[in-house]
């Protein structure tokens, strides 16, 4: 079968590792970039050999163009996934999915009224460390998981990052950032979520910057930038999460799973890769589990591949619009439930995405180890 056709929209600094891994797959071709910022879609295009550059509307509009990956900020992420499924295109998009409940609601209904796929980053949890943890759990070393704990804690980005305001804006602050890594790991190994509470804080009011260019410039701090959170899953397991651009130092994990017959530590969910232990109840020690599966390095773009695959074969993308909405709901949640002081009842669900299948070719973008 043809590769499925690909045009980007938003040449920022991410457009750059999926242009790159792009010749990894061969589910899909990028065939035209285009940004509002042409000149920035121009460089792109010449440095990585794409003979297309389009206007933003123009790209929506070409009928070459089967399948959108949508790299624009997240304000117009719903924007512009919602101008491609109208046009006829399926859509792949960077996380979150939308800033918006309603946006994200939009977005999947207009693609099942149009027969259309919606896929979302992040696609980390299809790297070869995160695919041998969950394989672990399928395979009952760790017996039925019934707890989990995963933390994100850094003192944010003025320190380093260029430009950091947007970090600290509605529609962002660590959970917003980097909880779609932590959550869709998750719900990959402990399956979707039926109820989150959580507690919010903010320590700083005002940060200054101190990373070039903006050296000595100030940000107003508009979102909460401490969340603890709990979450009820529907099996029964019950997860806490810790979110923070508050914190300065700590020694806790990304992810533990603790299971009726021992414990599973999974590596950073922002990569590919990375060291999986695991530790059954009479096991004096933890022992490591090799990768066994593939695109354990930067391997951002395999759950586009995996996507594109998935037209081809017609079945339900892996990093599929039902788990990054079922994502988005869940960091809303979280943030309800502290602005409300209760629960808060999840409204979505979805379904633990398939499990990689080692042989699988390359098509699919999961190749894995031969």
């Amino acid at each position: 079968m043809e590769p499925i056709k690909v045009g980007i929209i938003g040449c920022g600094n991410i457009s750059s590792i999926y242009l790159e891994n792009a010749s990894r797959f061969s589910s899909f071709s990028i065939e035209a970039v285009a940004d509002i910022n042409r000149g920035r879609a121009e460089q792109q295009a010449e440095k990585y050999g794409i003979d297309r550059v389009l206007s933003v509307e123009e790209l929506i509009r070409d009928e070459e163009i089967e399948l959108v990956l949508n790299l624009t900020i997240p304000a117009v992420h719903a924007e512009i996934a919602l101008a491609a499924l109208s046009a006829g295109k399926h859509v792949y998009g960077e996380k979150p999915l939308a800033i918006t409940l309603d946006e994200g609601k939009q977005i999947l209904e207009l693609a099942k009224a149009k027969g259309l796929l919606v896929g979302n980053a992040p696609d980390t949890f299809l790297g070869g460390a995160h695919q041998t943890a969950r394989s672990i759990i399928e395979a009952g070393r760790i017996g039925t998981p019934i707890s989990a704990t995963a933390f994100m804690m850094n003192h944010g980005h003025e320190h380093w990052h260029p430009d950091p305001h947007f970090y600290y804006q509605e529609g962002a602050g660590p959970m917003f950032d980097m909880g779609p890594y932590y959550l869709t790991a998750l719900v990959n190994m402990m399956g979707p979520a039926k109820r989150v509470t959580g507690s919010t804080g903010m320590a700083y009011q005002e940060r200054r910057i101190s990373s070039q260019p903006l050296a000595g410039e100030s940000i107003i701090v508009k979102t909460p930038t401490q969340i603890n959170g709990i979450i009820d899953f529907t099996s029964g397991a019950v997860a806490s999460i810790i979110t923070s651009f508050d914190t300065w130092h700590h020694r806790l994990p990304h992810i533990e799973i603790y299971g009726t017959e021992g414990s599973l530590s999974v590596p950073d969910p922002n990569q590919f890769g990375g060291d999986v232990f695991v530790r059954g109840e009479k096991d004096e020690e933890w022992n490591f589990v090799p990768s066994q599966y593939g695109h354990t390095d930067n391997s951002r773009g395999v759950g586009l591949a995996d996507m594109a695959a998935a037209i081809l074969e017609g079945r339900t993308p892996r990093a599929s619009g039902d788990l990054s909405y079922h994502v988005l709901e869940m960091m809303h949640g979280f943030h309800y439930a502290s602005e409300r002081g209760e629960h808060y009842k999840m409204t979505s669900s979805c379904t633990k995405p398939q499990i990689s299948l080692r042989e699988e070719t390359s098509s699919t973008g999961l190749e894995g180890d031969k």
